[in-house]
This record gives structure tokens, C-alpha cells and sequence, in this order.
């Protein structure tokens, strides 16, 4: 999708840590000159998560090439179905969907369960390494199971089981035919990778902009969610992500992070002031989207790391 179009692609699943909120506080640090004067010609984001970033960048520029890649296969998986086979998809979702609407309430949340333990039963002897039909019907269950489940999370225990509980929406949105079709068009021309965020290195020139959206550090012993793949993501992790920054700087790519701002728990935590020291470190204000206490979603800010001004 590119700037003038009447309707943009938008993220096709709800997902922990999601960037739409912050779109148009991120879009007034991105590098807009390098963007218009073709400095940058690819992008590259290896922790893809809902896409928010991805989907709205590529409104306004016309990159010759982008590579997207995310560690939770699940999910690569939908990307891939959906630039591949989105008219199956939507065929697929769409049956989901009429049956779970014919239902009465009690009859849609034991649906739920039953979709999502075939999900789980499935992963056992499930071939992620080759395109197959058996793929479809997966996406297909994966956004069901994201549009109809509790706060929209995507979570797995420590055998990679989807164990989210049914949501008790009213009335869901589970098939957006029209965005499934304009993120198959955005995906038509990228890259989907499933791996470590280090694998996107090869990818990185001095034409790139890349931006990094892990897992972010929890800010408190009680707000950590890094369950979205079986491995987390552990403070080493941070460590060696920052180390990964400094490599794509040194490339001569342009690059965005993003994380928690450990101020928001402790005064005294300069864990990413220290990781990070020599870049440029913005704190943006932020809504706590998803948290099991009310109460607790308020507002905080989250840094914005970039090797650029």
C-alpha cells in the first residue's frame, strides 16, 4: 500500500505490546528526508508482532524491499498464508466465523475450546517448514482463536500450547475480508523470515532502515509478557539485541528501538540508558493496552532508541 491510497492495510491480529497506539508519536522521530530523497530503499523489522510499524511506513514509502521475520512460527505462518493464499484464507475463516455466529453463547465458548484444542493437538505433528493446505486451515483458526479470545493475547505455555481463554466479546470482528486483501498486497513483495532477530543481519546495508520492537524488559516483577513463543525473551536477550544495534550501525543502516522505560517502575534503573549510551534516547508516552487489572492501564512512556537524530 502506498501514501494516497483511500484505505491502508492495517494489522490483521490483535497483539501484546502492539504500536498502533504510538503510530503518530513514532512517526515524528522516523528518518522522513532519508525516506523522500531515497537515501533508504529497504526495510527491515525482525520482530514483527501485529505489524503496526510495518503496515503504516509502508503507506508512505515505496521500498524496493522489505524483510519481516518474527522467532513465533505461528505467526510467521499467517503472514505467509495471507500473501500467499488469501482468497482460500478468507474462504476458510469465513466458515469459521458463520458457524461460531449460528451459536448461542454457552454453544460459541465450548466452539472456542474445541477449535483451540485441535489447534494444540495439531502442533505436535505440524510441518512448518513446507507450504501445504493444512496451512490455511491453521491461520484460520490462529485468527479466529486471536479475535475471540481474552484481551486478544497471543500466549503459549512451555510446550508451545495456545492456552488464552475464550473472551466473551458480544460481537467480534473475526473476517475483514477487505484488510485481508490489502495486507496480501503490502506482503506481496516482502521477505517472511522465522528466527532469531539476528538472522535479519544479512539483509542490512546502508540503504536500510530497520526498527526493533522486542519483547519489551518488564518494568515490575508482575508485568512481564514475553509468553508470545516458548523460548521468552530474557534480559541476556536484551544484551545481545543491543549489540545486534551497534552491528547495524556500524552497517550504516538507519535504526528505531523501542522498549519499556524501566523509569516507569524504578527512579534508579538505568538498565537502557547504559545498553544504549551514545544513541539518541527519546521517552514517548504510552497506554498500558493490555493488563488483567483495570486500573492498571494507565499511562506511561517507553523509550525510543535511534542512531540518528
Amino acid at each position: 500500500m502506498r501514501h494516497g491510497d483511500p484505505v491502508f492495510a492495517r494489522p490483521f491480529l490483535k497483539w501484546a505490546g502492539g504500536k498502533s497506539q504510538l503510530l503518530q508519536e513514532f512517526d515524528r522521530f522516523l528518518p522522513h528526508a532519508a525516506f523522500r530523497d531515497g537515501t533508504i530503499s529497504r526495510y527491515v523489522e525482525p520482530f514483527i508482532g501485529g505489524g503496526a510499524v510495518f503496515f503504516f511506513l509502508n503507506r508512505k514509502v515505496s521500498f524496493d524491499e522489505c524483510t519481516i521475520s518474527d522467532v513465533n512460527e505461528e505467526l510467521v505462518l499467517a503472514y505467509r498464508v495471507i500473501r500467499t493464499s488469501p482468497v482460500a484464507l478468507k474462504e476458510t475463516l469465513s466458515g469459521i466465523e458463520g458457524h461460531y455466529r449460528n451459536l448461542a453463547g454457552s454453544e460459541q465458548e465450548a466452539f472456542y475450546y474445541e477449535v483451540r484444542d485441535e489447534f494444540n493437538r495439531e502442533k505436535k505433528t505440524f510441518d512448518f517448514s513446507r507450504y501445504n493446505s493444512r496451512w490455511v486451515e491453521r491461520a484460520a483458526q490462529i485468527l479466529f482463536l486471536n479475535r475471540t479470545c481474552y484481551n486478544g493475547l497471543f500466549r503459549v505455555n512451555s510446550r508451545g500450547e495456545f492456552n488464552v481463554p475464550f473472551g466473551r466479546y458480544t460481537n467480534p470482528e473475526i473476517l475483514n475480508k477487505a484488510n485481508i486483501g490489502r495486507v496480501a498486497s503490502c506482503l506481496e513483495h516482502s521477505r517472511i523470515l522465522c528466527g532469531d532477530f539476528s538472522r535479519c543481519r544479512r539483509w542490512v546495508d546502508d540503504r536500510t532502515f530497520v526498527y526493533l520492537d522486542p519483547p519489551y524488559r518488564p518494568i515490575n516483577p508482575t508485568s512481564s509478557f514475553t509468553s508470545y513463543s516458548r523460548s521468552g525473551f530474557s534480559e541476556s536477550d536484551q544484551v545481545r539485541l543491543a549489540k545486534f544495534f551497534r552491528d547495524l550501525d556500524r552497517k550504516g543502516a538507519r535504526v528505531m528501538l523501542s522498549n519499556s522505560d524501566p523509569l516507569n517502575g524504578d527512579p534508579t534503573d538505568s538498565f537502557f540508558d547504559e545498553l544504549y549510551d551514545g544513541f539518541s534516547i527519546r521517552r514517548v508516552p504510552a497506554k498500558r493496552m493490555i493488563n488483567c487489572n483495570g486500573s492498571r492501564r494507565g499511562k506511561v512512556t517507553e523509550i525510543l532508541v535511534t542512531n540518528y537524530q
